[in-house]
């Protein structure tokens, strides 16, 4: 097979592929054993699906409900390319009987169109608007691993983790912020057998490719009196500005985090107490640091005495803690995408990272609202928080709590609680 990510090369037989799936996942879900015949996406697939304790006879669960999903989908950053993706899907997934999907980057299900005939199948295994669809709580399907592994993903038949969804083929692409690059949650196409075909996938990814355009066009010209700073969950920040995105070494990341939350500036003594552990580091060192980042700004983006940005910053992490200030908790959480600059060890950036993982931690254990809870227990970030896990497990329904108590004795033992 040339292509990893298509479930079915031109001229196979879906039937024959369809048996030898079923035995490698009765294989793989009876004794943990993966079948030469899986494909490497899907088996890292049921791999995660596995470790995250998903049933195989499980399913999808709602979490937002009627009087959530209209204001929350109506505010959500992907709702302005719901014209263009519906103008390019909605006549081929009603003529095909397929269902059209939007899922946010929590893998919740914000719009499923589509045939009605398929819409009322769909319906039988949770595939239904406010649906979560994230790899954590329904296994292995196309737009829960195209959010795991952000690529455009084929899931055919017995590939996916849960059984009641065999029946089903599906297709999903990642879309992506056009400022930062962010993750805001993926395109969808499902149906049957006949959507195992290199062209369902080629069209789903040209489909994210043309909202992510208009995404983009929706989005403000740079005036020259703002940047954008993008440094939650990644290591190597991302600025936006003049135009241009520039990707920042792990050094100047830290500088631009210190920079952006001091916009009156700092002393050269105070940047580098903000940016060095050891005491031995010399101003000289930081000069040449700074130097080299002036010139891959340019000359009137950074100035110096003291040292700050010339322009505002828009930050992300500055987004999340304004969300929290307002009590706007599911907002903050949707923009949380991560630690901040997780591997730096920069004093300011560490006590800063520390501060709002833990008040947005705070904040969702405090609502216990159990799709906050799981957003963040079914993170990177979460899947070893056991306070977050136990808050959890008090709030879903009494039909969930087996699989999250499980999760908990696994920690329990692991932390040796």
């Amino acid at each position: 097979m040339t292509d990893p990510w298509v479930a079915l090369t031109s001229g196979a037989d879906p039937g024959e592929r369809l048996g030898v799936l079923r035995r490698a996942h009765e294989v793989f879900t009876s004794a943990g054993r993966l079948e030469r015949p899986v494909r490497s996406v899907v088996g890292e697939s049921w791999r995660r699906s596995a470790r995250a304790r998903v049933s195989p006879d499980g399913a999808a669960h709602v979490e937002l409900h009627a009087d959530e999903l209209g204001p929350y989908r109506d505010a959500h950053p992907l709702a302005p390319a719901m014209p263009v993706i519906r103008e390019l899907m909605s006549a081929y997934a009603t003529d095909g009987e397929h269902l059209l999907a939007v899922c946010d980057a929590h893998g919740r299900l914000l719009w499923v169109e589509g045939h009605p005939a398929a819409r009322r199948r769909a319906e039988l295994m949770t595939f239904v608007e406010g649906a979560r669809w994230a790899e954590t709580v329904a296994g292995t399907n196309a737009p829960g691993t195209a959010i795991a592994v952000d690529r455009p993903v084929q899931v055919f038949a017995a590939e996916h983790f849960l059984r009641p969804v065999q029946q089903w083929t599906c297709a999903a692409a990642p879309l992506h912020d056009p400022r930062t690059g962010r993750v805001l949650g993926a395109v969808d196409i499902t149906g049957g057998d006949r959507l195992a075909h290199p062209h369902s996938l080629a069209f789903v990814q040209a489909v994210a490719r043309a909202a992510e355009s208009q995404l983009a066009l929706r989005e403000p010209r740079s005036d020259g009196d703002a940047v954008v700073l993008s440094a939650l969950g990644r290591d190597e920040a991302l600025l936006v500005a003049g135009g241009r995105t520039v990707r920042l070494s792990r050094r100047h990341s830290e500088i631009l985090v210190a920079l952006a939350r001091h916009p009156d500036g700092l002393t050269g003594d105070e940047l580098l107490i903000a940016l060095y552990e050891d005491e031995s580091v010399t101003p000289v060192t930081l000069r040449a640091e700074l130097s080299r980042l002036r010139r891959l700004l340019g000359p009137d983006l950074l100035r110096s005495r003291p040292y700050r940005l010339a322009v505002p910053v828009d930050a992300d992490f500055d987004t999340v803690a304004r969300r929290l200030g307002s009590g706007a908790v599911a907002a903050a959480l949707e923009a949380y995408a991560g630690p901040l600059l997780p591997g730096s060890q920069a004093p300011s950036v560490v006590r800063l990272r520390r501060r709002i993982a833990d008040q947005l931690r705070a904040a969702v254990i405090a609502r216990r609202d159990p799709g906050l809870l799981a957003d963040w227990a079914y993170s990177p970030w979460g899947e070893e928080d056991l306070p977050v896990w136990r808050a959890l497990a008090d709030a879903v329904p009494p039909e969930r709590r087996a699989s999250v108590r499980a999760r908990i004795t696994g920690l329990d033992a692991e932390q040796g609680v």
